[in-house]
This record gives C-alpha cells, sequence and structure tokens, in this order.
C-alpha cells in the first residue's frame, strides 16, 4: 500500500494562499483526491485527479480550489487561494482502488495523516 505524507498547511490570514503538497512513496497510476475534515464534522471530498489529469470538484467546492499532480514526482498538490475561516480544516490526500473519477469516500483505500490549515480572520 503507497504510503502518503501530507505538507503546506498552516496558520494564514484571510484572503491568503496555500499549497498543500502530498508525497507518495511510490508511483501509481490511481486516482488520487483531497478531502477535508473540519471540527465535528464528516471527511468531506474536495476533489480528485487521474493518472491522465482529468478532474473532478465537489458541487460545493468554490472555484478556488485546484488540484494537480506531478507523477515524475509521484506529488499529489492542492492550491487554495482567497481563504476564508470557514475553511479551517484538517486536510487529507488519498489514493483511490481504481481508476475512475471518484467523489466519495469509499473509493479510496490509501490515506496521509492529514495536514492542519487554520484560517485567521
Amino acid at each position: 500500500q503507497v504510503r502518503l505524507v501530507e505538507s503546506g498547511g498552516g496558520l494564514v490570514q484571510a484572503g491568503g494562499s496555500l499549497r498543500l503538497s502530498c508525497a507518495a512513496s511510490s508511483s501509481t497510476t490511481r486516482t488520487m483526491g483531497w478531502f477535508r475534515q473540519a471540527p465535528g464534522k464528516e471527511r468531506e471530498f474536495i476533489a480528485g485527479i487521474d493518472r491522465n489529469g482529468d478532474t473532478n470538484y465537489a458541487y460545493s467546492m468554490e472555484a478556488r480550489f485546484t488540484i494537480s499532480r506531478d507523477n515524475a514526482k509521484n506529488t499529489l498538490y492542492l492550491q487554495i487561494n482567497s481563504l476564508k475561516p470557514e475553511n479551517k480544516a484538517v486536510y487529507y490526500c488519498a489514493v483511490a482502488k481504481g481508476l475512475g473519477l471518484y467523489s466519495d469516500v469509499d473509493p479510496y483505500d490509501s490515506w496521509g495523516q492529514g495536514t492542519q490549515v487554520t484560517v485567521s480572520s
């Protein structure tokens, strides 16, 4: 099972930007995704990207989120612009079991430990 390590989180002022990274221990052709979990809430899907670079985003997510991957570096990215206090959460990357584009937790079976994002107003 591939191991995933997220980085890039931290404390940022409202209106700022962050780029989260997720380093995989080995190359994978499977779909990768980003999720977040706010305190007291369920883990929710943000975006996914397949091996060809095709993407899908949660309907509720604004255009401020952009997912990308660098297959040569085994790294997944999430660019978040115009951060808001309500974006505070632990952000997780994950690898899916298959090659399609998914928008639920269940299709993903490898998870990182998460990186905390906090936004001050």
